[in-house]
């Protein structure tokens, strides 16, 4: 593809011919408007102008999938139908120069607006090298397991549970139990930042105070995501500062709701990896013929520097299916213009060991931060138990046994399977 033009694919409906749907969604990325003005003209559309690339006829549907499409008569479609196509379009780079929030409001703006369609999402997105110039990962997977001190594995986390309502002192004591485990990465829940009932400075301090005990115990360190996440830019820097001045080795970032601007603003700060919890996600991408695909979202946060992504897991409690998730972990993976600029999938929802060997098999990768919440701390026998059941599930996946016979030898696993296998 040219490196001068980038390059946007959306699946589209509408109650009009495909094609001049697909026109008008051109038209509205980049000069057009409603009516032909003085100004647009040919000289200016020709450098400026969205071109229509491609249309790809798929099959129509008998009723629109969103409301608000309407049928203009001179281009309706014959039958009566409500035609689908994959469109490609490309923006020359010349009207949105290398600004990604640019580049958002035209393929991700009004055209999701249009009278035209009654369906249309965003699937593929190219980008060209120009826009290696964005901050993209510091640490990356590489970063992340060095600090972590892991290698030929993944790695094996969890989130702080309950989500909400323990104090400082009540996470902390937590904490002291998985890192004697031998757990690698901890997190709190995006749902947990600054309450008063756990005040973000309060709890850096007496967790960092048993992890960094812990380091000089065991030798190992374990990785905890403080939530740093506020609506306040120098606050969020504040917030990283006080976690890496009591030695921490991660913070995490609500990304949906506090906004490229500022994650971009932390990662020109940060000397800690970002870890990007994408909760919100669903409302982006729920709906199959509205919003964007992972393959596309993906790409915005890696440009503005995230080293973490969640992907949801296999086998999830949540609406994704497993082949949409391997899809995400695939696309995460995939180097955007270098090996480095790769991040780590975080799998996560409903988690436990019994999902490692389909997870191995699906992916074949151990380049994965694989989380588990109820599934480390519900275990019958405990957490610092639930960590040992992930690591020999793990273990099982890897050496290619099946998980109820490595059990045999391994009470931890075998309980989690007792508890957890009955929840499919």
């Amino acid at each position: 593809m040219p490196d001068n033009r980038i390059y946007a694919t959306y699946l589209i409906e509408s109650p009009n011919q495909i094609e001049h749907a697909a026109e008008m969604l051109a038209a509205e990325q980049s000069t057009g408007t409603f009516i032909a003005v003085p100004g647009e003209t040919e000289e200016l559309k020709q450098r400026f102008r969205t071109q229509l690339e491609s249309v790809t006829r798929l099959e129509s549907s008998p009723a629109p999938s969103l409301p608000g499409g309407r049928v203009k008569p001179k281009f309706a479609s014959d039958p009566p139908e409500y035609q689908r196509a994959e469109v490609t379009v490309s923006i020359p780079l010349e009207m949105t120069g290398t600004e990604i929030t640019t580049v958002m409001a035209s393929v991700l703006g009004n055209i999701f607006e249009l009278a035209e369609v009654s369906g249309i999402r965003l699937i593929d997105l190219h980008l060209p090298p120009s826009f290696s110039v964005y901050p993209m990962p510091q640490f990356g997977i590489d970063g992340t397991r060095r600090l972590a001190g892991v290698e030929g594995r993944p790695m094996i986390g969890t989130i702080i549970k309950p989500s909400v309502g323990l104090t400082p002192e009540q996470t902390a004591g937590m904490v002291r139990e998985l890192a004697d485990a031998g757990i690698d990465f901890i997190k709190d829940d995006e749902l947990m930042v600054n309450p008063p009932s756990s005040p973000l400075a309060e709890r850096v301090m007496t967790v960092m105070r048993v992890i960094n005990e812990a380091a000089e115990r065991t030798g190992k360190k374990v990785m905890y995501a403080f939530n740093i996440s506020s609506d306040d830019i120098e606050t969020v820097k504040q917030n990283h500062d006080a976690v890496l001045a009591a030695g921490g080795t991660c913070v995490m970032l609500n990304i949906n709701h506090i906004g490229m601007a500022a994650v971009m603003a932390l990662r020109r700060h940060s000397a800690l990896p970002i870890h990007a919890h994408r909760n919100g996600w669903g409302m982006l991408t729920r709906f199959p013929l509205l919003g964007m695909s992972y393959k596309v979202y993906q790409q915005f946060w890696r440009l503005a520097g995230v080293d973490h992504m969640h992907v949801n897991g296999i086998n999830n409690k949540f609406w994704e299916d497993d082949d949409s998730v391997v899809n995400s972990i695939e696309a995460c993976l995939k180097p955007l213009y270098s090996d480095s600029d790769r991040i780590l999938p975080v799998i996560s929802s409903g988690q436990w060991g019994g999902q490692a060997p389909e997870t191995y098999r699906r992916t074949g990768t151990t380049d994965l931060l694989y989380l588990a919440g109820g599934g480390i701390q519900a275990h019958p026998l405990g957490a610092a138990a639930g960590v040992r059941a992930i690591q020999q599930a793990w273990e099982a996946a890897l050496a290619g046994k099946p998980l109820e016979e490595y059990a045999r030898e391994h009470i931890e696993l075998a309980k989690a399977i007792e508890l957890f296998g009955k929840r499919g």
